[in-house]
């Protein structure tokens, strides 16, 4: 996938019960796909999605004002999503692909086979408009908040 290319479809279950369905935000939000790992890996890479998420919170308020909402998507279960959601206390909705067809088809899977981290940026209209491979995990939010305004 590339920039200008329109966003894929899917339907995932959240962390909250509800399932989403990307199509359900056309013409209504701007949206932002953040593909990541796993929630909790033994070692450095569980620190990473840590970070990640701490620095997309610090910048969640400027996410929404841009009209956006904002998805974290991985392999885990939705279990495992829950817990990770009310452990950090994150304000937005982690997703469970544990077919791993959304994160293959977005993101692309690493050689253990889990999402690499990816965040995608689409407009209203699904188009893809930025997609950043090369994620500074402290600066993400940042990132993607800068992203939001020049769409």
């Amino acid at each position: 996938m590339q920039e200008g290319d329109s966003a894929p479809n899917f339907e995932l279950k959240s962390n909250d019960g509800s399932t989403i369905n990307l199509e359900s935000f056309k013409n209504k939000k701007n949206v932002v796909l953040c593909f990541y790992p796993k929630n909790h890996l033994f070692a450095c890479p569980s620190k990473k999605v840590y970070k990640m998420a701490q620095s997309v919170v610090s910048a969640y308020s400027d996410i929404v004002s841009a009209d956006a909402v904002l998805f974290a998507i991985s392999i885990d279960t939705i279990d495992s999503q829950k817990k990770f959601v009310e452990e950090y206390k994150i304000p937005y909705l982690h997703l469970s692909d544990p077919t791993k067809e959304t994160c293959k088809k977005y993101a692309g899977l690493n050689i253990a086979g889990m999402a690499k981290r990816t965040t995608f940026i689409l407009d209203k209209q699904g188009v893809i408009k930025k997609i950043l491979r090369d994620i500074d995990v402290e600066r993400h939010g940042i990132d993607i908040a800068n992203s939001l305004k020049h769409l």
